[in-house]
């Protein structure tokens, strides 16, 4: 995920200028713009705050993430969540925001890092919603 995210990140600033749109309208469109903010934007200039959480949720997942589940699902959405949220925090840290460019119109504009962190994040608490036992032998 971190590789596929910084390759998406690279082509955009690549080939669409900062601001612009390609197309210029449809259901879905790249929209070069960056973001200072959490995900889709949400409370911009708190870049220290979102690096200590990506930190924090990293080395989490690395230390104990194992514990939700040995299943292919669970740890491929993990990987996706610690994936993303390092993707995002080398960007912040180097260049003090990220590179956001999927535009549905309907929703903020956002990345390749973002969606995992967000379907990781859904599809493990389903995942663990579903088998309760499980979720209660982990926390102990």
């Amino acid at each position: 995920m971190f590789a596929l995210d910084h390759v998406t990140k690279w082509l955009v600033v690549r080939d669409v200028p900062y601001g612009d749109q390609v197309p210029a309208s449809g259901p879905v469109t790249i929209h070069h713009i960056h973001n200072s903010g959490a995900a889709f934007g949400l409370f911009p200039g708190f870049q220290a705050a979102f690096l200590v959480v990506a930190l924090v949720v990293s080395v989490y997942i690395l230390v104990v993430g194992h514990r939700a589940g040995n299943g292919a699902l669970t740890q491929v959405t993990l990987g996706a969540v610690l994936g993303g949220a390092a993707a995002n925090a080398v960007d912040r840290f180097r260049q003090g925001y990220v590179v956001d460019f999927v535009d549905l119109h309907r929703w903020p504009v956002f990345n390749v890092a973002d969606a995992a962190i967000v379907i990781g994040i859904l599809v493990t608490a389903i995942t663990l919603s579903r088998h309760p036992d499980h979720a209660g032998e982990h926390a102990r």
